[in-house]
């Protein structure tokens, strides 16, 4: 969530900041609320004070005297609780409009609300041209028998691929060598819990606004990660920081699970948008001094993945209207899909500043001795799933094999796709 004080002194800001996003909250009403709030908070401190003081004179009191003592602190007490219940009520009602607010938008986001708005900052790589008819990565992997949609479907349904035989080989040595790329620039290697509580995904800004995208364990209370972002935030939570440990680097793989609500009859074809994913993601805890130097760091880490993999790319700055409720700017690598004939998204970094810090409670300890939020940034390394796509249909030759990039052949122990 953000900083309070952005309602109470700093308004304009937040009204440009959510005009920006395209957001619609009665700003003035919730003011109000946040008002009369704090005033029957005060009112009932005050009326528990005097009944406390009150309550302290009533042994000293005899008689008549002490009746009436007795019964104005009963009426104090009643007067508290009515104060204090009011008071709670218009908390909840607060916080249940204050915590869908988004993150404060960074003034250096692309203008805009739709996907089409983003701003391209960079390209790597001209699109892929080839001398034969390229095909997509179904029509490469269903001869090759390294992608089975069918069964797939069979067992689970819809949204769901199965990959086999080499490629099953080609995703296990990308995901070591994303590790050992990134182990090298100080990330620690994490292996999360891909089933966490409500508080986890509420603490990364999932919840409540992306609820319809999380599938749910009822009988146990957990819900499926739609990514890794969401345990390594958590994992820190309620935790204070020496300042001279930050920052904190983390790369997590998981497999990630998303229920893609309202996308039906939009890339449903093979395994680009699925339900089930695996995806090694970095997550950072740094000072909030560092933050924007380290969205830039993340950006150059992704880059330098997808350059070795030898797939053409753009960089997009996201617009504010785009933006997950927890980024304050994101920036996309968009890859070429020569089976599409269009770049489309394979990873993202996003700058969240202190908007998950404050809901989950992780601080540091500054100089001073004064605990302050630290800011959380997050990166997707490799999106498995949609970077085998990339990968394979970039990579493919006249002869329905694929090569395999020169950095992942001592990780793959081959350097074609094929049928053998």
């Amino acid at each position: 969530m953000i900083d309070i004080a952005y309602l109470r002194e700093r308004r304009d800001e937040l009204a440009a900041s959510v005009a920006r996003r395209g957001f619609e909250i009665d700003l003035d009403a919730l003011d109000e609320i946040d008002r009369a709030r704090r005033l029957a908070r005060s009112e009932s401190e005050e009326v528990r004070n005097k009944q406390n003081t009150i309550g302290k004179s009533i042994a000293a009191l005899q008689g008549k005297e002490r009746e009436a003592a007795i019964q104005e602190a009963g009426q104090f007490a009643t007067r508290y609780k009515a104060l204090l219940g009011s008071a709670d009520d218009l908390d909840e009602k607060f916080n249940a409009l204050w915590t869908t607010l988004p993150n404060m938008t960074d003034p250096t986001a692309a203008d805009g609300f739709e996907e089409d708005d983003a701003v391209e900052i960079s390209r790597y790589l001209d699109p892929t041209v080839f001398s034969f008819e390229p095909k997509d990565h179904v029509d490469l992997g269903v001869p090759l028998g390294i992608v089975d949609i069918e069964r797939a479907t069979k067992m689970s349904g819809s949204r769901f691929g199965m990959i086999k035989g080499k490629l099953a080989l080609y995703e296990m040595a990308l995901t070591r060598w994303t590790m050992d790329m990134l182990s090298g620039h100080g990330f620690t290697p994490i292996l999360p819990p891909v089933l966490v509580r409500e508080s986890a995904l509420y603490g990364t800004g999932f919840f409540p606004g992306d609820r319809a995208q999380v599938y749910s364990v009822e009988q146990d209370d957990l819900y499926l990660v739609g990514t890794s972002e969401v345990p390594l935030a958590a994992m820190h939570g309620d935790e204070i920081f020496d300042e001279e440990s930050l920052p904190l680097r983390y790369v997590g793989f998981s497999t990630c699970f998303r229920v893609e609500a309202g996308t039906y009859g939009k890339d449903t074809r093979g395994m680009f948008r699925v339900h089930q994913f695996d995806k090694t993601e970095m997550f950072s805890f740094v000072h909030p001094d560092a933050s924007r130097d380290e969205h830039d760091f993340l950006l150059e880490r992704e880059e330098e993945l997808v350059r070795a993999l030898e797939i053409p790319y753009r960089v997009m700055n996201v617009a504010a209207g785009d933006l997950g409720s927890s980024a304050a700017k994101k920036y996309d690598i968009e890859a070429w899909f020569p089976g599409q004939g269009r770049y489309r998204e394979i990873t993202s970094t996003s700058n969240t500043t202190d908007f998950q810090a404050r809901r989950l409670r992780i601080r540091f300890k500054d100089d001073r001795g004064e605990n302050r939020f630290v800011h959380t940034l997050n990166g997707t390394a490799i999106a498995m799933g949609r970077t085998l796509i990339a990968l394979m249909e970039n990579h493919q030759q006249e002869d329905g094999t694929i090569r395999v990039p020169e950095a992942l052949v001592p990780y793959t122990g081959f350097d074609t796709l094929d049928a053998r």
